[in-house]
């Protein structure tokens, strides 16, 4: 037998050892509190207004949700040749998953939504244009007397492997791929004053913002306006340009799956969304400058009440570094998206939301 001596672990690798159980099993308990529900509406469960409806589902906060979306045409239009506004029923537009009674919520707490994944359920999306809609044709809002443009549907192809869907132009073959990049048209929660508002508007309580902001990986921030602040979401997006000009986007029922929690007694007046690198605040309404105004205001209060500047110094710092996105240019209210970049931000006294998510494993 050879004789081997065993060497003892020294102080430092003792320390090390401690100290990696110690995270091991802190983290595994951080993960385990993380709860899974899903819930799959069916034909009938959809919503068509923003409030004043019936939760379908309570959910604690800390909890992840997989559910499903439908298509902004309510799964109507089923072929190319189908025209929106033969086979969609009045007032069918947009509809909505929920809304999600979220246990604890009352008014002036915000709720926190951070988007974990979107991936498209078919192997299709659809855009079009409607009489009436898009921002260069008369609406009800610029009349006209000369006639709107014709209906017309365009058929993208999805492929889920490559990530694209193909935009084929209804005249001519010319076709080309486009990445999809999902996000969430709709997200939003009860408005105040027991509003009701149909689900083509986007307000200050989330509503129809129609933002690429509102995408996975993503956090948002939305007012709680009635006890439980009923959740909603849907309008699922592939692909869309700024403004979304046409009305639509590429449009496609949508797998979702996120993270819902909730900061009491600390109210936001607007949608707020916050990334790894961005702070964002989003106005909706008209004249666009309005819209315009109401981000940026927002923006500078976010920036007074977490991040301690001066209102002036914080005015002065926005108007320099930071950016204006125009999410949509053609719904009831415009929304655009002011956001600013957190490197050139002082540091805030405690961890955000956001951050606090990033942490966890899903």
């Amino acid at each position: 037998m050879n004789n081997i001596r065993t060497q003892r672990p020294g102080p430092l690798v003792f320390f090390l050892i401690l100290a990696l159980t110690t995270w091991a099993i802190s983290s595994t308990a951080l993960y385990s509190q993380v709860k899974k529900v899903t819930y799959r509406p069916g034909p009938g469960d959809f919503k068509y207004t923003f409030g004043q409806s019936r939760p379908v589902m309570k959910v604690r906060p800390g909890t992840v949700m997989e559910t499903y979306t439908e298509d902004c045409y309510d799964g109507r239009v089923k072929k190319p040749d189908d025209l929106p506004t033969e086979v969609i029923p009045p007032g069918h537009d947009n509809p909505q998953t929920g809304p999600f009674y979220i246990e604890g919520a009352e008014p002036g707490d915000t709720l926190v939504v951070h988007l974990i994944s979107l991936e498209p359920v078919r192997d299709y999306a659809i855009s079009s244009y409607f009489p009436g809609f898009g921002i260069l044709t008369p609406t009800r809002y610029t009349a006209m007397l000369n006639p709107p443009l014709p209906e017309t549907v365009w058929w993208y192809q999805v492929d889920k492997n490559k990530g694209t869907v193909r935009f084929q132009a209804r005249q001519g073959n010319f076709s080309c791929e486009l990445p999809i990049k999902p996000f969430l048209g709709c997200l939003g929660v009860a408005p105040a004053d027991n509003e009701v508002r149909t689900t083509v508007v986007p307000e200050a309580f989330g509503g129809n913002l129609d933002s690429p902001e509102v995408r996975p990986g993503h956090t948002i921030y939305l007012p709680v306006n009635v006890k439980g602040a009923l959740l909603f979401l849907g309008d699922g997006h592939l692909v869309q340009g700024e403004g979304e000009i046409i009305g639509t986007a590429v449009e496609a029922a949508m797998k979702v799956v996120l993270y819902v929690d909730l900061v009491k007694n600390k109210k936001v007046d607007w949608p707020r969304i916050e990334s790894d690198e961005y702070l964002m605040s989003l106005g909706s309404y008209r004249p666009l400058e309005d819209a315009f105004r109401i981000a940026h205001r927002d923006l500078i209060d976010w920036l007074v009440s977490d991040y301690h500047l001066e209102k002036m110094d914080a005015y002065q710092l926005l108007s320099q570094v930071g950016e204006a996105r125009i999410a949509q240019v053609v719904d009831p209210n415009y929304t655009i998206v002011a956001r600013i970049p957190k490197k050139y931000l002082p540091a805030g006294e405690q961890e955000t939301p956001h951050e606090k998510i990033k942490r966890l494993k899903f």
